[in-house]
């Protein structure tokens, strides 16, 4: 168990694909936050020069990490390599969009730091402010939420949110496999398989239009659908779950 009274170290890891208009922005609030924090940014093989702004933001130590895939591979792959170089208390996925404010997680980390969570998914659904956008988004992800309940029994009202904040004892131990979109589907299935105190708050949300670059699809959804089945019957064999 964390111990409640000392101050946690935040791991943030950061998949890049084509963010270079947003990238720098993601980190300077990042920095601006003032939590004790690495910063890990992974580059899967854009073509817009991501990765060379990656480079210079190591370089000036305003990344403390930076990770280049030489071959596109998908945000999962990139946070399964990012995970794997963490080195803090916990870990945190920080999209490069711009699409989550990183001044939520303070109050996220606090569950945590009190000794009283494992997990602490952040809720675009329950009562944080949001940019309105798109009806059926709402309604898909909601929908997988509830399959995704359906098997794990907890009672999540947001599953596919990008800030999972997880103990890194506990992530780095999880089997994950999935390269694409899956990784929400996958780490959730995952962290209920090991019983893992898992606490949600709400968070504000300021999602992006396809003509801003959001780069998921309703293929996504339907694929997710289908990872929820996978990740859940058919977990994998090993002594991974103890804890």
């Amino acid at each position: 168990m964390t111990t409640p009274s000392r101050e946690l170290r935040l791991s943030v890891i950061v998949p890049a694909y084509n963010e270079v208009s947003t990238i720098e922005t993601v980190v300077a609030r990042l920095r601006e936050v003032g939590l004790p924090m690495e910063i890990i940014a992974v580059d899967d093989a854009s073509t817009d020069g991501t990765g060379a702004v990656i480079d210079r933001l190591v370089a000036e130590r305003r990344i403390d990490q930076g990770l280049k895939h030489p071959v596109n591979q998908g945000k999962g792959a990139a946070l399964r390599s990012g995970i794997a170089r963490a080195t803090g208390d916990v870990i945190v996925v920080q999209d490069a969009d711009l699409e989550y404010n990183p001044e939520d997680l303070p109050a996220l980390l606090e569950p945590i730091r009190r000794g009283e969570a494992d997990a602490v998914f952040g809720s675009r659904f329950q009562s944080g402010p949001r940019r309105v956008l798109f009806f059926w988004h709402a309604v898909g992800n909601r929908l997988l939420t509830l399959a995704s309940n359906i098997f794990t029994n907890l009672n999540l009202s947001d599953m596919e949110t990008c800030y999972k904040l997880v103990r890194r004892e506990v992530l780095q131990r999880l089997p994950l496999t999935s390269n694409r979109f899956g990784f929400e589907v996958e780490v959730t299935a995952r962290l209920s398989q090991v019983n893992a105190r898992i606490w949600e708050l709400p968070i504000s949300y300021s999602g992006r239009t396809y003509a801003e670059g959001k780069k998921i699809t309703w293929r996504d959804g339907v694929a997710a659908f289908f990872h929820i089945l996978r990740y859940n019957l058919l977990p994998p064999p090993g002594d991974w779950r103890s804890r």
